[in-house]
């Protein structure tokens, strides 16, 4: 019986450097002989991927936050069908831009919706799977909208306050404190080698913690 595949995702705010440190990750697993399947959220299928463009498409300003919730729970029921389930289950790992994290950060500690409401939905579209791991790349957040307004046009969500954004990066730092385990925090404040230095030696420690 072919070994499952173990899910590794990444998180952080706008300009955290997830993208970079994604292919960082990618690399160094490879390297060690691992099949890897690198995917994204909201996305990662057909009709996921066109719920994103509704999401972050700058127009929808005044989307109600449960519809948003719930699209993105929508978009991540078929990125497990289609794409994260499949693709454990015949051992490769998942490597993800970002899961059920951002939702707690960006829609528990932006917009505040019930915590308890985004946990009943985790547990109805996901049963029991949970990542792995979890590198959260965190940084202040003024230097990361800063980043993000240097590299393109904002969407609808890096259209929104500061003020959202240190509620969204306070979440994700309650999440470290509550889930130690699993979450590591990177101090993405740093250098990009420096970010990345940090993200290689989480993957080695996970790895000879028996993470294979």
């Amino acid at each position: 019986m072919k070994k499952k595949g173990r899910f590794i995702t990444l998180e952080g705010i706008e300009g955290a450097g997830k993208t970079t440190q994604l292919a960082v990750v990618r690399h160094y697993l490879e390297q060690q002989g691992i099949n890897v399947l690198t995917t994204r959220e909201p996305g990662g299928s057909p009709i996921g991927e066109r719920i994103r463009a509704l999401l972050l498409d700058p127009t929808g300003q005044g989307m109600a936050a449960t519809t948003e919730m719930l699209l993105l729970f929508a978009a991540r029921a078929e990125h497990l069908l289609h794409k994260i389930r499949p693709a454990l289950e015949q051992g490769t790992w998942v490597l993800c831009d970002r899961f059920t994290d951002a939702t707690y950060a960006y829609q528990g500690g932006g917009r505040g919706v019930d915590l308890e409401q985004i946990a009943m939905l985790e547990d109805y579209v996901q049963g029991p799977l949970r990542p792995d791991l979890t590198l959260l790349l965190d940084l202040p957040v003024a230097s990361g909208l800063t980043r993000a307004g240097e590299r393109s046009a904002p969407d609808r969500f890096e259209s929104e306050a500061e003020r959202f954004f240190e509620g969204v990066r306070a979440r994700y730092l309650a999440l470290a404190e509550l889930y130690p385990q699993r979450v590591r925090l990177i101090d993405a404040g740093v250098s990009v080698e420096q970010v990345s230095l940090q993200v290689r030696e989480q993957i080695a420690a996970f790895l000879a913690g028996g993470g294979r």
